[in-house]
């Protein structure tokens, strides 16, 4: 094998290992549809595919930040109470129900990211005995399994601020 087609080769296989890292990085996000009105100075959002998910603000810029946090919050809670993750709809097809037209009539439809709930995975980890025995101690007194307790310290860590 030359040089260039070991290159070529060797580019090939990073170019497919990365489209797969970041596919698999990104299939946790989707764009949900929100519908913005305005009244009296204020701005509100909704979102079609999740009733009673609403927020409101003052700007359109902090409409956006809350609307996104508040929609993540607001799945996460639904996904921690069993509850089934709506089918997430097109533009396209909530044009196709009455009462979206009706609802987004005097809106403003826009889009925002929010991270859906995956899978459950199982996996196998090292730490310090007397660091676990802290753990089971602190989910036990909050009434969560040693995996909730965990999954829900790397969430807080990793939505810190760095």
């Amino acid at each position: 094998m030359d040089l260039v087609t070991d290159h070529a080769a060797t580019y090939r296989s990073l170019r497919h290992n990365l489209s797969i890292s970041m596919a698999t990085e990104m299939a946790d996000m989707a764009y949900v549809v929100m519908l913005v009105h305005q009244e009296e100075g204020r701005f509100g959002a909704s979102f079609p595919d999740f009733p009673g998910a609403t927020t409101v603000a003052g700007d359109l810029d902090t409409l956006y930040r809350k609307a996104a946090e508040m929609l993540s919050f607001h799945v996460a809670g639904m996904a921690e109470d069993g509850e089934e993750i709506p089918h997430l709809r097109s533009l396209e097809a909530l044009r196709g129900d009455p009462g979206f037209c009706e609802h987004s009539a005097d809106a403003m439809v826009a889009l925002v990211q929010v991270e859906l709930p995956g899978r459950a995975v199982r996996v196998n980890i090292s730490m310090e005995e007397g660091l676990l025995r802290r753990i089971d101690r602190a989910a036990e007194a909050t009434g969560e399994s040693r995996s909730s307790f965990l999954a829900q310290a790397a969430k807080a860590r990793l939505s810190a601020p760095a």
